[in-house]
């Protein structure tokens, strides 16, 4: 039976034929690992999760990396698949997804010499640089062995009740480990030339499928673009792609980038949809459907991506964990409600390598199914919130979706706080997204603002059973000679207020404030394509003249001289998210940025910064000092309303100042919403 295309999304929302199996859309949840596979006992916290996205419409998800055998795990204790226990451990996950109308796969991964674990192995003693232990190269035998345990966690999958599994052979794992020259040393039969440094991978997938049968789903993670030296050329890639379709793999997924590549390729920076010209290459080589990933967030994006032609299908995967009903507002024409992924990995990646559990900055629920609810409430309050910045926005939007009567309070014009000035930084438009969303989510659950209205104790002592505080920050002022010079602007002068600033400036302060103003004032406006632009800055070419598909970058030129200082010994912008910080860093490095640590600021005059930088006077003759060294909160209302027995709750900034902690922020509000 045909079914009429979906008005503004005919190719997203389309149905396709899988290996016999029909998913309803175009859309796969790609994997992502959450911290939640870990779980003792029955996986029941992972199976809420993917629940709530299967009935929010996902044609087909991808569960995080589960190992075959324990050399496989990427830490110890790492999720593995090979015994029966594990098999009844993950049945929970399969019978709620399905419950919900969704289909599942699971990621086999298996960790190679990325994994942080003293008894790793690879296919040669070639130690990886972003962990601690060189693995151990594997016997022939031993590649054998891990081919039947490919197999054998493939065959538990499916009597898991998994639709299909994931063989990962990119970013840099194992498989990957086998194909290129670079991390393959062998000189036996899975080794040396091409065709036996990919028989690894294609024995995987046609032993798999011979196990599994027609029916089940086998998607294979090719890595297309490695971003490494001495990577998979273009023609090899194409060799490979064509191998593994041989062999039985149903979709082929696209990879982009090692784990040690120096590229960004997820971040908030990277355009949208910036690597889908790779999938597109593959097109016609294959006839099986190829699946594009990397920074595809919305819908209007993903159709132009499918629309184009340039793939299949396409994955995100942390677009659902900020907003699990990302389909269904797709299919019902709600696309301004999405809670938008903005790239920011504060409480996804940069926690999963804190190895703690992942959730999602702006969607706090994430991956707290079972155990933070939003459920409607059976005593409904009349609440006042001073403050429209992060907290305030979550608290007073999730208060109200459970039935409360909530009176949002804001001194300035607009809603949004300091994500104000996060969206004004190259880099950061994203931000932007999520103002949206709290704009429409004021108007669906009835919240009242009240803009350019400064709450005081007398308005807030009567008429309300509860106020929230969220006022935020202000800025730390220093003790400093010469700080009210003409030359002295702070962060919130520069990004707010829009005062002028010259063309040599001083930043006091290096945390994430002060990256994000001297990328704001180095930055010159952008001519011609973004992804172009990005390729270039960041030396990816798009011919793929190169294995690996690395070239010279071309560094733009800055908008001003800017140094940068702290106080601390030590490298700048250590405390950056751990996923991140070392793309700010690069970035101002390409811009010319000067970094100073060890600095004591010793005065401000007509000549300058004068400070002396590990023990050597020096005079910065700049035109502006700006000020980023740090927040105070903003807590005036909380003793006098405490005083006139309110009950009163203080979140966000307000509660403690630290960098811009938007992550904490949401999720204080959120939580407090859910508790009230």
């Amino acid at each position: 039976m045909s079914v009429d295309p979906h008005p503004k999304y005919p190719h997203l929302l389309s149905p396709i034929d899988i290996g016999g199996v029909t998913l309803p859309n175009r859309v796969l949840m790609g994997s992502m690992h959450v911290g939640l596979e870990e779980e003792w006992g029955r996986l029941d916290k992972m199976a809420a999760y993917f629940e709530a996205r299967a009935a929010g419409g996902v044609g087909l998800i991808v569960t995080g990396g589960v190992s075959p055998n324990l050399a496989g795990g990427v830490k110890p204790f790492a999720a593995k698949l090979s015994n029966f226990y594990e098999v009844w451990q993950h049945r929970v996950v399969t019978d709620a997804v399905h419950k919900a109308g969704g289909r599942i796969a699971m990621q086999i991964l298996h960790a190679g010499r990325y994994a942080y674990l003293p008894w790793s192995v690879a296919p040669s003693a070639v130690k990886s640089p972003i962990t601690p232990f060189k693995p151990k190269a594997l016997s022939n035998r031993g590649v054998e062995n891990t081919i039947r345990d490919y197999v054998n966690c493939a065959k538990k999958a499916q009597q898991a009740g998994y639709d299909g599994v994931e063989i990962m052979g990119s970013e840099g794992y194992l498989i990957n480990q086998f194909i290129v020259k670079r991390t393959n040393k062998r000189t036996d039969d899975w080794g040396g030339s091409y065709e036996n440094r990919i028989r690894f991978a294609v024995e995987l997938v046609a032993r798999t499928r011979k196990a599994v049968g027609d029916k089940f789903i086998i998607i294979y993670r090719l890595s297309m673009l490695d971003l490494v030296k001495d990577g998979s050329s273009w023609e090899e890639v194409i060799q490979l792609a064509k191998e593994i379709e041989s062999a039985g793999a149903s979709i082929i997924n696209t990879g982009i980038g090692w784990h040690e590549a120096r590229v960004p390729t997820i971040a908030t920076m990277v355009p949208r949809a910036a690597y889908t010209w790779v999938t597109a290459r593959l097109k016609g080589e294959v006839s099986i459907p190829l699946v594009t990933s990397n920074r595809i967030n919305m819908p209007d994006t993903a159709e132009k991506v499918l629309s184009s032609g340039d793939a299949d299908m396409v994955s995100m995967a942390r677009p659902f964990l900020a907003d699990p009903e990302w389909v269904n507002k797709a299919n019902d024409d709600r696309a301004d409600e999405i809670n938008t992924c903005i790239a920011c990995n504060q409480a996804c990646l940069d926690l999963v390598f804190q190895n703690k559990r992942a959730s999602c900055m702006v969607n706090p629920l994430a991956c707290y199914e079972t155990e933070v609810s939003l459920e409607p409430t059976t005593n409904p309050k009349t609440l006042a919130v001073v403050g429209a910045g992060p907290a305030g926005l979550a608290f007073a939007t999730s208060a109200a979706s459970r039935g409360h009567t909530v009176t949002l309070f804001e001194a300035s014009e607009q809603i949004g706080g300091q994500f104000n000035m996060a969206k004004k930084i190259p880099g950061k438009e994203e931000f932007n997204e999520t103002l949206r969303y709290f704009q429409k989510q004021i108007e669906l659950t009835g919240v009242q603002v009240r803009l350019g209205t400064r709450a005081n104790t007398e308005m807030l002592s009567s008429g309300f059973d509860a106020v929230v505080i969220a006022t935020g920050v202000n800025p730390r002022k220093l003790k400093l000679p010469g700080i009210d010079h003409p030359k002295v602007l702070s962060y919130i002068d520069v990004l707010a207020r829009n005062k002028a600033v010259g063309d040599s400036v001083a930043i006091i302060g290096a945390g994430g404030i002060g990256f994000d103003v001297a990328e704001y004032l180095t930055h010159q406006p952008e001519t011609g394509d973004a992804i172009d632009q990005y390729l270039k800055v960041w030396g990816v070419d798009r011919r793929m003249s190169e294995p690996g598909g690395l070239m010279d970058h071309e560094d733009p030129p800055p908008a001003r001289a800017i140094t940068l200082c702290q106080r601390k010994q030590g490298k700048l912008g250590a405390g950056l998210g751990k996923t991140t910080g070392w793309i700010h860093r690069s970035a101002l490095k390409k811009k010319n940025v000067t970094m100073l640590d060890q600095c004591q600021y010793e005065r401000i005059d007509d000549d300058g910064l004068h400070l002396t930088v590990a023990g050597s006077p020096q005079t910065l003759a700049v035109d502006n000092i700006v000020i980023c060294a740090g927040q105070t909160s903003q807590q005036e209302l909380l003793a006098p309303l405490q005083a006139a027995g309110v009950d009163v709750h203080i979140i966000g900034g307000a509660f403690q100042a630290g960098e811009l902690d938007a992550r904490r922020a949401f999720d204080q509000g959120t939580r407090l919403a859910a508790s009230i």
